[in-house]
């Protein structure tokens, strides 16, 4: 049928799917599991207690939790009922959550925990907008009043509703052109910006994605590891519920390796540091192998690579690499597959480059990720691999119904299509900078289109690095490719206006701390570690072969290695792992400058 709202949509679903399991968490040491029909109620009963608090229709409704059924529940309840739901990330700062509130208006919100709790409580007595507080977990110590409520309490006030019927009078008015969300940028510069995105985005994307994705259905099992406020796992939990498979919510991602052999999923998505972190795992393993099991690995991927690319290319497929594979696959890349769980059919990734090292040697192993290019405006996908003859490194071609083009000006890439925003929430000059009058949206990436129509991105043209003496490095490109050096955990490139590159190494201190043991380095702390000569003398080998490809401008001339990561709490990366590059110039301003000093470059 014809969908004019998502509501529909998940209803669907919840008739179709009855007593299926939907959703299932590990909120302490056993599985919980909710059948579409229990799905339903609460969200029906969301619904009505949303209405009873006074929400109209397209007002905002916040949710400010960590992924968990409940924020789903909330999420859908609100679209339900006409109104818009806005995702804080939960490791928001109150300053940040407040700015978002007050924005956007949001007059009622749902928290996850403890943590979130405590810094609405710093907002809520001076807030002009907050009227409500609906804590999820039970476990969190509240000061129970007539604004702050369990979320079991605030589902027994739809149950004792009689607003069934205004329930169902709302959903029939929802229209295409009803706000779905209000997505707040996470700004790695600047304020955030309300990203307008429609029910007709959503829709949109469903259909777009059943025309490229491989089969999938109601037995599929997908794992939200992502977080929800992030626009690539919300639509993509909404596909999941579109499609009737069972979403299980992953808490803490920290968890990830745990929760993975225990979901088993089928999907996944994830972002490309997902990939480089196992990578690392299994390198860090291999580094300590006795050298036959060492070359048993190698030749185990070398003909993985050999079968599988002839496999995607749609090739012939000779009978003796047929048998080799068999053997390696027993032997070496079926363990690598048991890692991620052993069920997985494709891994959907984008939010960052990927490197084609590590994306070749997950499809050698018979690993599919379904390497994609979107942004928030854009209610995710964009582009994505298609199963068959897709260029490594590339990130596939545009979904069927969506127009890409760049501009012949700047190599910027603008997207076209019913994938697009609607515009930034209160923010008309904003939004005429990126949609152009006949519909184009200006992404602010730059690529270029492969001789097979996929679409390869060089660099987002506001990263894009001039040195002193005029030439354009794109950091990203330096920091994917080292990056994938096992040994590394981060890496972040610097060389704006300056006379040469250098960079901030995270040394990988599982593989280094193996390294030292194995060649007898002591030391008492990673401060000491990273300060020997042998170990910066190490790095510098390893960043030297790394780029040996790069033009001679883009090399690390000098690197200083860091003994503590980058962090989300600490506001030097994004909560999709991506680099804030002024919070770390200004961090780091003197670690910096000493690279730079008494040097003729």
């Amino acid at each position: 049928m014809g969908y004019t709202h998502y509501s529909q949509v998940f209803w669907d679903q919840v008739n179709k799917y009855g007593n299926r399991v939907a959703m299932r968490y590990k909120p302490k040491d056993s599985w919980v599991e909710f059948t579409w029909k229990q799905f339903g109620d609460m969200v029906n009963n969301t619904s009505k207690a949303l209405i009873e608090c006074g929400i109209g229709e397209q007002e905002t409704v916040g949710i400010f939790s960590q992924n968990m059924p409940q924020w789903s529940i909330a999420d859908i309840g609100s679209l339900c009922i006409r109104a818009i739901p806005v995702p804080i990330y939960a490791t928001n700062t109150a300053k940040q959550a407040e700015y978002i509130i007050n924005h956007a208006e949001i007059k009622v919100i749902f928290v996850g925990d403890a943590e979130q709790y405590s810094k609405i409580m710093q907002i809520l007595p001076d807030n002009k907008f907050l009227q409500k507080v609906i804590v999820f977990k039970e476990t969190v110590p509240i000061q129970k009043s007539e604004k702050i409520m369990y979320f079991s309490d605030f589902l027994k006030i739809g149950q004792q509703s009689a607003k069934d019927n205004e329930v169902k009078e709302r959903m029939s008015r929802g229209k295409l052109d009803d706000l779905l969300t209000l997505i707040y940028t996470s700004g790695t510069t600047g304020e955030p910006k309300g990203v307008m995105l429609t029910h007709a985005n959503a829709i949109f994307q469903k259909e777009q994605h059943d025309l490229r994705l491989i089969d999938p259905n109601e037995n599929d099992v997908s794992l939200a590891f992502l977080p929800l406020s992030h626009v690539f796992e919300r639509i993509w939990t909404y596909y999941v519920f579109a499609k009737g498979m069972t979403n299980n919510y992953l808490e803490d991602p920290a968890k990830i390796v745990e929760f993975i052999g225990e979901v088993k999923p089928t999907i996944m998505c994830a972002v490309p540091r997902f990939y480089e972190k196992i990578y690392a795992t299994v390198f860090n393993r291999l580094e300590s192998a006795p050298p036959a099991k060492q070359k048993l690995f190698k030749w185990a991927v070398k003909v993985g690579a050999q079968h599988n690319n002839r496999k995607k290319d749609q090739r012939f497929i000779s009978p003796l690499l047929r048998f080799k594979y068999k053997i390696a696959d027993t032997l070496v890349l079926k363990k690598i597959r048991d890692i991620v769980g052993g069920r997985i059919k494709f891994f959907p990734c984008a939010g960052a480059p990927l490197s084609q090292e590590i994306e070749e040697f997950f499809y050698a192993c018979g690993l599919f990720i379904c390497y994609g290019y979107g942004l928030t405006e854009t209610t995710a996908t964009v582009t994505c691999h298609e199963q068959y003859n897709f260029k490594f490194g590339a990130v596939g071609k545009p979904l069927p119904d969506v127009e890409v083009k760049i501009d012949p000006n700047n190599g910027e890439i603008l997207v076209r299509g019913g994938n697009v925003m609607k515009g930034y929430y209160k923010k008309p000059e904003a939004t005429a900078e990126v949609l152009t009058s006949d519909g184009w949206f200006r992404t602010g990436d730059a690529g270029f289109f492969e001789e097979n129509g996929e679409l390869r991105i060089t660099e987002p043209i506001k990263d894009l690095m001039k040195t002193s003496g005029g030439k354009y490095i794109a950091p990203q490109m330096i920091e994917s490719t080292i990056g994938a050096d096992h040994f590394i955990e981060q890496i972040a490139v610097i060389g704006d206006q300056r006379k040469y590159v250098t960079a901030l190494v995270v040394p990988s201190f599982i593989a280094l701390e193996e390294y030292a043991k194995t060649h007898n380095i002591a030391y008492t702390s990673k401060e000491e570690l990273i300060s020997k000569p042998e170990i910066i003398e190490f790095y510098r080998q390893r960043i030297e072969e790394a780029q040996k490809e790069f033009a001679r401008f883009e090399k690390i001339k000098k690197f200083t290695l860091l003994p503590q990561e980058f962090t989300v709490e600490s506001g030097e990366i994004t909560p999709t792992l991506k680099l804030k590059r002024k919070v770390i110039a200004e961090k780091y301003k003197d670690i910096i400058e000493a690279m730079y000093k008494d040097d003729k470059g």
